[in-house]
C-alpha cells in the first residue's frame, strides 16, 4: 500500500532517517500508550498524504531501546522531524492536530 508509515527500527534508523535525502517524520510510540493510539491514524494519513515527497515512520520505543535512550525520549508520543540527518523541530507529548504536523513538514520541504 502506497502511503504507509514505514516501521523504524535501532537496525534501520540510520539509513532510513538519518540518511534519507527527504525531510522524515518519526512517530517514538508504543503499544501501552493510549495517546499514541491517539495519533497512529494522523500519522498514516500524513504518510499517505507525503508519500513520495517525505518518509514518514513509527519507532516502537519498547523495541527499540537503544534509539529510544540516544534521542532522550521520555514522553510519547514524541514526533521528531528530521531533515539533512539534523533533528529540525519536535513535538513531544500531546500530539498537535494534524495541521500543525503538516505545517512542521511543510517547512521542511
Amino acid at each position: 500500500m502506497a502511503g504507509k508509515a514505514v516501521e523504524i527500527t535501532d537496525a534501520n534508523f540510520e539509513d532510513t532517517v538519518l540518511k534519507s535525502d527527504k525531510p522524515v517524520l518519526i512517530d517514538f510510540w508504543a503499544v501501552w500508550c493510549g495517546p499514541c493510539r491517539a495519533v497512529a491514524p494522523i500519522v498514516e494519513d500524513i504518510a499517505e498524504e507525503y508519500d513520495g515527497r517525505a518518509v514518514v515512520g513509527k519507532l516502537d520505543v519498547d523495541s527499540n531501546r537503544d534509539t529510544a535512550m540516544k534521542y532522550g525520549i521520555q514522553a510519547i508520543p514524541t514526533l521528531f522531524l528530521v531533515k539533512d540527518g539534523q533533528i529540525a523541530d519536535k513535538i513531544v507529548g500531546n500530539v498537535a492536530d494534524k495541521n500543525k504536523i503538516r505545517a512542521k513538514l511543510d517547512a521542511l520541504l
